[in-house]
Parts: C-alpha cells; structure tokens; sequence
C-alpha cells in the first residue's frame, strides 16, 4: 500500500528540481507503474518513460502523453503500434536504428529519435544493475559511433548507468559522457541521463544535482532529461504480510508468511538485499531471532535473519518496508501464490482498497 501525503512529499521535492534546474523529469516505469496514483502524479509531472510496447500504451492511456521509449531491442510486428505511443524513440544499436528509421520519418506524429550510449563508466557495485560491464549489450560505445559515424536522423543520446545513486556518481558519469561524446553534442537536441537518480533519498545533495545539472545545461545547450523510477516512490509504501506458522530445524526458527520473496519481492534475493521490516532489527542478544520464509515451495525462498522484541506467533503483522517501486513492477505469479492487495492510505486518512487480485489473474497469464 501506498501513501498519498509521503507520495506527495517526493512529488513535490522532484518537481523543485526539475523547476530550479530548467529540465524534464519523467517517471520510469520499470521503476513504478502504479497507475492508480497517476492522477496524482499528473499534478507534477507529465510524462514517462517506457521500455515496451504496454509500457508505452500504459503511458498514453493513464498519463495522457506520449511516451519517451527505450527497448534493447524491437520488434517489427509491435514497431508502429509503439511509434503511435512514442514522442522519443531511442535505440540500441546503428543496425536496429537503420532498421527503423524508415517508418520514423513516415510516423503520422513526429517522433524524435535517439541512441543509447555505453560512456563505458558505472559505479554500479551490483554486476545484474551495471549496463557497463564488459560485454554489455545496453547501448553504443564511443569508439563504435566514432568509426561508422552519427547517422541522419538522430536528435539524442540516451545513457543510463546510475542505480539509487548521489548526484555525485552522475557528476563522473557526466565527466566520461562529455569525454567521449561530446564531439557529437553540437549535433543533437537533447541528453536523457536515464535513471538510478535517487534524489529523494533523505540523505541525497539535491543542491548539488540542480546545480550540476543547471551548469551542463547551459554549457552545452541540450534539453536535458532525468527519468528516475524508485525515487518517485521512496519510502511511501508497505508490504504487510501475516505469520502462518513458525517452524524451527537445526536451531533456526523460520516464520512462514503469507507472502513469498521470490514471487513478491524478487530483488531481495536478485541484488541481494536484507529489507528493512518494521519493529525489528539486526539478530541481538537476548532477543527472539527469526528467519522469515515465503509461502512458495522455492526452498531458498527466504532471508534473515531479524530480531523482534517479542516472540512471533501465527497471527502476527510483520510488515516489509519500502516496497512500493521496484518490487511491486517485478512481481509474478509463481506456483499461484495469493498476490497481496494493493491500496492508498488517502491524505483524509481513508484507505481505498485498490486492487484485490483472484484465481482469474493467475489463470489469465497461463494458456
């Protein structure tokens, strides 16, 4: 569940950067796509990133504009029904460029088109996270767009290689961008700086990026565009799940919930990460210590461990922290496991039950 006045809160800190530094800040969907809140949403911003055929039709239906989109890779069949939803169309690679640059120039609405590009830096520490690894098939290197040349055409770049990251971390990655491509910038119109821009993180230099990015601007005369997905929704939701049953083998207690990392919080067990869960704490001394295990059949669908203040018991509230964002777009319906409800704690203090999820979606998303 999410709630509106901590929503509003990042709403408001994101709009003060866009404003103060004289850019576009849209919201990525592979980051948070609930698009019950939107109406909210549209009061600050006015668009959003997508990186799929849905994601930009989502885009058009619920925010009412035209999405700026990204995939690796697109396909032929889905190419024009994308164009339809898309005001920016940024590309992969040269050959997937001149595939479709065609079908850009005779699109009924004008659509932008843009390269991704690999500044071949990231300080991502997380290898899943890190589009600059070696071998990485997100986006064209320098030295690649320096030996066949920037093609007709092409209004843009696109990067992304920050993740939950300061204004900092994007200061180098602005530094190696300019380094290695700014040959080209005279050319192009604008510079979408991707996500992992996580601003509203309490202890985040929002000082700092306006500034940083005030400076870029005016030096080199881009549009700039930020499309961050988890900082829109930092910190603004729960996942609330129920103790089932508390089993103990080899001296380890686990408590089974009603909810399961691996279908409803994957990124715990894909980064890893330990969540953070309200009213416990690291393993202490002299505290009762918990593993806490998910209602899946997935022996590894676990993580620990935590310390309570109390003894669990069947019946009892544990409740995940943060889980509102990337969580919530990555979830599936693995083994049929109930999927939690989603909802809004509304500024009145009323809460609306959003969503309740039935046997029809998990039967839905099989043959």
């Amino acid at each position: 569940m999410i709630e509106e006045d901590r929503f509003r809160k990042n709403l408001s800190l994101i709009k003060r950067v866009a404003d103060e530094s004289g850019i576009e800040i849209i919201l990525a969907f592979k980051g948070f796509a609930m698009w019950g809140v939107f109406d909210i949403l549209k009061e600050y911003i006015s668009g959003a990133a997508a990186s799929s055929l849905h994601e930009a039709r989502l885009c058009f239906e619920e925010i009412g504009s035209r999405a700026h989109t990204y995939s690796p890779v697109y396909n032929e069949e889905e190419f024009n029904e994308i164009s339809g939803y898309s005001s920016h169309i940024t590309f992969n690679s040269l050959a997937q460029y001149a595939l479709f640059s065609e079908r850009i120039k005779k699109a009924p609405e004008r659509i932008s088109a843009g390269l991704r590009i690999n500044p071949g830096f990231s300080e991502v520490a997380h290898d899943i996270y890190n589009p600059c690894s070696p071998g990485s098939r997100l986006g064209i290197t320098a030295e690649d767009l320096l030996r066949n040349g920037l093609p007709d055409g092409i209004e843009g770049f696109h990067f992304h290689v920050l993740f939950e990251s300061d204004s900092y971390a994007l200061e180098k990655v602005l530094d190696a961008v300019e380094r290695r491509f700014g040959s080209f910038f005279p050319r192009l119109k604008w510079l979408n700086m991707g996500g992992g821009h996580l601003m509203t993180r309490k202890d985040y230099d929002t000082e700092h990026l306006t500034g940083l990015l005030r400076r870029f601007r005016e030096r080199t005369g881009l549009h700039l565009i930020l499309e961050p997905g988890s900082a829109f929704a930092w910190e603004t939701g729960e996942l609330v799940s129920t103790v089932g049953d508390i089993v103990e083998n080899s001296g380890i207690r686990t408590a089974i919930l009603d909810v399961s990392f691996t279908a409803h919080m994957p990124d715990c067990l894909e980064m890893p990460y330990k969540p953070k869960v309200l009213g416990a704490s690291d393993p202490e001394e002299g505290k009762p210590v918990y593993r806490l295990g998910g209602n899946s059949c997935l022996s590894g669908d676990f993580m620990g461990d935590w310390s309570f203040d109390k003894e669990l018991a069947p019946g009892d509230r544990v409740v995940f922290w943060d889980m509102i964002h990337y969580t919530m777009v990555k979830t599936t319906t693995f083994n049929g496991v109930q999927h939690p409800s989603i909802g809004i704690w509304q500024t009145d203090g009323k809460f609306r039950l959003q969503r309740k999820f039935t046997y029809e979606d998990y039967k839905n998303r099989l043959s």
